[in-house]
């Protein structure tokens, strides 16, 4: 394949591999490959469009196999160089596909229950992915500062990122999230700063701080940077479709903050299957929100098109997005396919997390909760069918919401004799 090279702004090349221009979601217009977001013809998303004509189906599989144990195995089908894996980078990817038998027992799934535990990644959550796509974006494009407003997860990811390539970081979030994120953001040094408001007031921040020289030279990841953070969460299919010896899950169950994760999961199931590297059968893909944040989950429930923004108020902070901007596709997503959006509520999202736990020994956090407790309600109404190899996304540890399960504790405290143990009734 080809390598495409693309002239940027300032007259220098980007090298993005198979990467060969940006492309709006909404009417097709085309541009060249840089730090841009929205279509100048019709104000729609970009996102990156590929070509892939050259790839042989097998020589491609052996190349994925042979490559290393990160989402670098993927570079043939992501906008970065094909030396990336030799780049100062945090090298996320390839996290555990658990086989959730006791998890499945408890809920009565017996076709193959599945969590994608990505947990393990470097920062302990899937933002590693997307913002080790972003700063190859960030590397390529000249920028000097790697920014991002965030939730709290993606905060730690990018301050992570930038420390380790020698970037600089300053990072927006809302002022009162759950301390354990504040810590993780703010011990790789750069600047953490919070913001007086929700999630969309930070994002509304951003945005303006690109448009005003104090912005020159920052790359943010989620907005001038979006097309290219968001292929990062394509690898989530690839290694579920890899890990279950190249196929198709059945059902996927998959949180939703912006939208994007799940939007960029279909997108990564479609490109294997139009490289053959996968059987084509149908999948259900299943969006999970809190009720406290739930305006995807409103609106496929009512029938709209149209997602009303809400005010966040759930533990679940980290998919605390009210106004998402992927909602519509979102919406589009699950009925192509044949899914839903379904919401639970935070005394659910806390028995779900115990019970993930309980089962599988993952600790999860209000994210996972979400998706584990969404994945019980509709095996119960009968939406998720029991008898086909379900997946079930975890996209963070419970360590950074402790807030959300604080009332468990020690089950007995007593003297350090046998009869006091005996007494416990713990004998």
């Amino acid at each position: 394949m080809a390598v495409q090279t693309v002239a940027t702004s300032s007259d220098s090349t980007v090298d993005l591999g198979p990467a060969a221009a940006l492309s709006c979601r909404e009417c097709g217009h085309r541009v060249p490959l840089g730090p841009v977001f929205a279509c100048e013809e019709c104000f729609g998303p970009l996102e990156i469009a590929y070509d892939f004509s050259a790839y042989d189906t097998e020589e491609l599989r052996r190349r994925i196999e042979a490559g290393p144990a990160n989402i670098w195995r993927y570079a043939p089908l992501l906008p970065v160089p094909a030396d990336v894996a030799g780049k100062p980078n945090l090298n996320p990817g390839w996290t555990k596909l658990v086989k959730a038998d006791n998890l499945a027992r408890e809920l009565g799934v017996t076709g193959g229950l599945y969590v994608k535990d990505d947990s393990g990644n470097p920062t302990h959550s899937f933002k590693d992915r997307v913002v080790a796509q972003a700063l190859e974006a960030a590397r390529a494009f000249g920028f000097t500062t790697l920014s991002c407003s965030s939730t709290g997860n993606l905060a730690g990811a990018v301050g992570a990122a930038a420390a380790r390539a020698g970037f600089r970081s300053c990072v927006f979030i809302p002022h009162d999230l759950e301390q354990g994120k504040v810590v993780m953001a703010a011990v790789y040094g750069g600047e953490l700063v919070g913001i007086e408001g929700n999630y969309d007031d930070v994002n509304r921040f951003c945005s303006e701080l690109i448009g005003d020289p104090a912005g020159e030279g920052w790359g943010f990841v989620n907005v001038n940077l979006r097309p290219y953070y968001a292929e990062g969460s394509k690898t989530l299919a690839y290694e579920i479709c890899e890990q279950l010896g190249w196929r198709l899950p059945d059902q996927i169950v998959i949180p939703i903050a912006s939208g994007s994760q799940l939007t960029k999961i279909d997108k990564g199931l479609q490109e294997l299957i139009r490289l053959g590297l996968v059987e084509d059968r149908p999948y259900k893909i299943f969006g999970a929100q809190a009720e406290g944040c739930s305006p995807v989950s409103t609106a496929f429930k009512a029938g709209h098109d149209v997602v009303r923004p809400q005010k966040p108020d759930t533990i679940a902070k980290s998919l605390a997005i009210g106004n998402p901007a992927d909602g519509p596709y979102v919406l589009d997503v699950a009925r192509r396919t044949g899914g839903a959006v379904e919401d639970v509520t935070d005394a659910q999202i806390v028995d779900a997390i115990r019970l993930l736990a309980r089962t599988e020994g993952i600790f999860a956090e209000t994210a996972g909760g979400v998706t584990v407790g969404v994945t019980r309600k509709l095996l119960e109404e009968g939406v998720l069918d029991p008898a086909k190899t379900t997946v079930v996304l975890n996209t963070g540890d419970g360590l950074k919401t402790l807030d959300a399960v604080a009332g468990t504790g020690l089950t007995a405290t007593i003297r350090p004799t046998l009869d006091s143990f005996r007494e416990a009734g713990l004998a």
